[in-house]
């Protein structure tokens, strides 16, 4: 009953996830990939200089009631069963959603937060450069007391909470992550004879696996790797090992990582960058292909992947799947990965701030998370239950290793709180492109990012 429940909530999840998964934590690449996943997923009509929605059921007289700012209401399978089972738990309290838009969201919820006149009690935060533009200007109350007072784990986030840490304070909880995973094609294995990817592939075996499986007779090609465009599909790897960030100033960390990447480039283990600019192939068709053996790619695909199988969008060539946990470093441990967050926070000016810490609680919590879990997203929090709801989906890989594939262990933020993290953006994803098309040496592209960014952080 439980995968016939979760495949019907699947089609419209798909949306969600998408937009969970590419709305934060690495500025204009993330835009591009919510531009792709979402299949231009209907906005509501409150965006900038509309009307925002308000959707609550009838408060009885002496209930309290908390605003909780969203958007996409339509679109978002989680919000209103979260809803449904804090206000079953806490009688007497209601929430009323205000939706307030995709487009422009943290712009339009900033106006409200910084006006006169704003009464949320709960906000949702979009992605890590909003978090950090409203910490800026004051609107959000720290959290810290209350996480004391009722000893919140934060460890149960993956790490994650304390990268939202701000001198001293953290003033939003994650309640929905994406994470980098390894999607693999098994038939691409099996006709090789070459055995799968493991839950545990430091980038050396990574390499040697797709080597292993890499075809470059002309008219029988088969890729061993895939690497989309983003700069995240490539320097994501460098931070994994928690000592470097990218917003640090200085990147000779990456240059392993190019090597390694430009070489399969160069030996046909992966299609060539400047192609792939040049025709536009997103990721999902480069995979749907059936000549892929591996992608490196976001749990956001997942649903994609299940639904585009499940209506014959993508042919029996992929519909054998599967995922591993993302490949690491020597002597990192293996489900360490890295991600993108939706938070919830609290404004100063919140009427009823204890009532919304208890909603806040609830939903960041594992009890939220196996809700969210329910409808087919990922929530923050990992649990056995989540992991089970997750995988337990129709069209989800049924091998252990890919369940297992769902259980991290340390998570990073791809782009950290920083006040200067989308012009630190533009400095590396143009020295990427210089280096992927060979307009310029590893070397020279990253003494473009050195000075290009130690230049930002000394302004």
């Amino acid at each position: 009953m439980k995968k016939r429940l979760l495949g019907l909530t699947l089609a419209c999840s798909m949306v969600v996830m998408s937009l969970a998964g590419c709305s934060g934590g690495s500025g204009t690449e993330t835009t591009a990939a919510s531009a792709a996943e979402t299949t231009k997923a209907a906005e509501t009509t409150s965006a900038a200089g509309g009307t925002a929605e308000t959707t609550a059921a009838p408060a009885a007289e002496g209930d309290t009631v908390l605003k909780w700012a969203v958007w996409d209401i339509a679109a978002t399978v989680y919000y209103q069963p979260l809803i449904d089972a804090f206000e079953a738990a806490n009688p007497g309290v209601k929430i009323e959603m205000v939706d307030l838009g995709s487009t422009d969201y943290q712009t339009v919820l900033a106006t409200e937060l910084t006006g006169s006149g704003s009464d949320f009690d709960i906000v949702a935060v979009k992605d890590v450069p909003g978090y950090m533009t409203l910490v800026n200007k004051g609107v959000l109350e720290p959290l810290d007391d209350y996480i004391a007072k009722d000893s919140v784990d934060l460890a149960q986030y993956g790490g994650i909470a304390d990268q939202l840490n701000i001198n001293g304070n953290i003033f939003e909880l994650p309640f929905i992550r994406s994470f980098w995973v390894l999607f693999y094609n098994k038939d691409v294995f099996d006709n090789a004879g070459v055995e799968y990817p493991t839950n545990d592939m430091t980038f050396e075996q990574y390499d040697a696996l797709a080597r292993s499986v890499t075809n470059t007779t002309p008219g029988e090609e088969v890729y061993g790797t895939h690497y989309h465009t983003w700069r995240s599909t490539v320097q994501l790897f460098g931070i994994l090992d928690g000592k470097n960030t990218i917003v640090d100033g200085t990147y000779d960390f990456l240059k392993p990582y190019y090597e390694m990447i430009l070489a399969q480039q160069e030996d046909g283990v992966c299609q060539d960058y400047a192609t792939l600019k040049t025709s536009s192939l997103h990721y999902s068709g480069a995979f749907a292909q059936g000549n892929v053996a591996m992608l490196n790619m976001g749990s956001w695909f997942i649903p994609t992947l299940i639904e585009k199988i499940k209506t014959g969008e993508y042919g029996p060539e992929v519909a054998n799947w599967g995922l591993v946990k993302y490949p690491h470093a020597e002597g990192v441990e293996p489900g360490t990965t890295l991600a993108q967050i939706t938070s919830v926070a609290i404004p100063t000016s919140a009427p009823h701030k204890d009532q919304a810490w208890e909603f806040v609680k609830f939903v960041t919590g594992a009890e939220g998370a196996e809700i969210v879990a329910n409808t087919g997203n990922f929530p923050a929090v990992t649990t056995d239950a989540v992991i089970e709801a997750i995988s337990s989906i129709e069209g989800f890989p049924q091998d252990e290793a890919s369940a297992e594939a769902l259980n991290t262990v340390q998570t990073y933020l791809e782009m950290p709180v920083h006040e200067k993290s989308s012009e630190i953006e533009t400095v590396l994803n143009e020295a990427h492109d210089n280096i992927m098309t060979e307009g310029s040496s590893i070397d020279e592209g990253i003494e473009e990012m050195n000075a290009g960014v130690q230049a930002i952080l000394g302004q």
